[in-house]
């Protein structure tokens, strides 16, 4: 549920940012706004991270082979880590200097009403794409806050779009006000001062994002649910007296390496403490069905 979640949610963004990019620039050139062009280019950036992310989701899919056996799962968090490379230079730092450059040169607006036009419809369709990635999110965030859900979510693009939509939203209205205060009272730096205030914002949404997906890319353990959920079947398991150095590591987010040393109740012989084992797996995998590759190494008694 969680994959396809962020599946929908990454095509809606996609269309959503596709079309409003192509209006934002078609309505700069009417206009002359540097918070509408800032808006533009951040609408692009927007529309090639949705890209990003679909080719990653494709990428990580692959077959494991010889030089990578564990597979291509973390493929996500490197695209994932890409976009937010993209919104940092393609959105914020350029915005940041259309914006300066409008306050130190200012011009005046021309057909202010465009903007308006434009950036109102924006906001309604990036609302539209805020909306379902919402619902996608509700679905998997199980009661936590919006802030934990980023936090702690194994699959990029969720976080991503719900970060990128909430941005364009505020980025949006930011060039409302700038073009508004711009058209009446004639002063262009307004226009600047909204651009400004763009780059800003894409800069901090490109950082944290850039902190979040970090994490997965260097290998971030189950959740302490998942976690506890690997340890109260290893504990219930008749013929297992104990465990120890329990390591679980994501994959990808939908893949989880488990392994721990265990420790048998009791002398066994190497088959029955084989089907112990197999036992114990055939147990994680049903009850943790994300985890992909199960590895429990046996340790002998010490005595009781």
């Amino acid at each position: 549920m969680s994959d396809h979640g962020s599946k929908r949610a990454t095509l809606a963004a996609l269309a959503a940012n596709l079309g409003i990019a192509v209006t934002k620039m078609v309505a700069f050139v009417f206009t002359g706004s540097s918070a509408m062009l800032a808006e533009g280019i951040h609408s692009v950036a927007d529309t090639a991270n949705q890209l990003l992310l679909m080719l990653g989701r494709k990428r990580s899919g692959r077959e494991p082979s010889e030089a990578h056996p564990f597979g291509y799962g973390r493929e996500r968090y490197f695209y994932g880590f890409l976009v937010s490379v993209v919104l940092f230079f393609g959105g914020g730092l350029f915005a940041l200097y259309e914006g300066y450059e409008k306050i130190a040169h200012p011009r005046p607006l021309e057909s202010w009403a465009w903007a308006i036009g434009v950036l109102v419809a924006a906001i309604v369709m990036e609302g539209l794409s805020l909306r379902t990635a919402v619902r996608s999110s509700n679905r998997v965030r199980e009661g936590r806050s919006w802030a934990r859900f980023i936090r702690e979510t194994k699959a990029p693009e969720l976080p991503v779009v719900l970060l990128e939509d909430t941005a364009a939203v505020a980025g949006l209205t930011f060039a409302v006000v700038g073009v508004g205060l711009s058209a009446i009272t004639g002063n262009g730096a307004f226009d600047g001062g909204g651009s400004v205030a763009i780059g800003l914002l894409l800069i901090t949404v490109a950082v944290i994002l850039a902190k979040e997906t970090k994490s997965m890319i260097i290998g971030e353990a189950a959740s302490p649910a998942v976690q506890r959920e690997i340890r109260d079947i290893l504990a219930n398991e008749a013929s297992i007296r104990g465990f120890a150095h329990l390591r679980t590591l994501h994959l990808g987010p939908e893949d989880l390496l488990v392994a721990a040393h265990v420790t048998m109740r009791t002398a066994q012989s190497s088959g029955e403490a084989a089907r112990t084992l197999e036992e114990a797996e055939r147990q994680i995998r049903e009850r943790v069905p994300i985890a992909s590759a199960v590895y429990l190494q046996p340790v002998p008694p010490t005595g009781d």
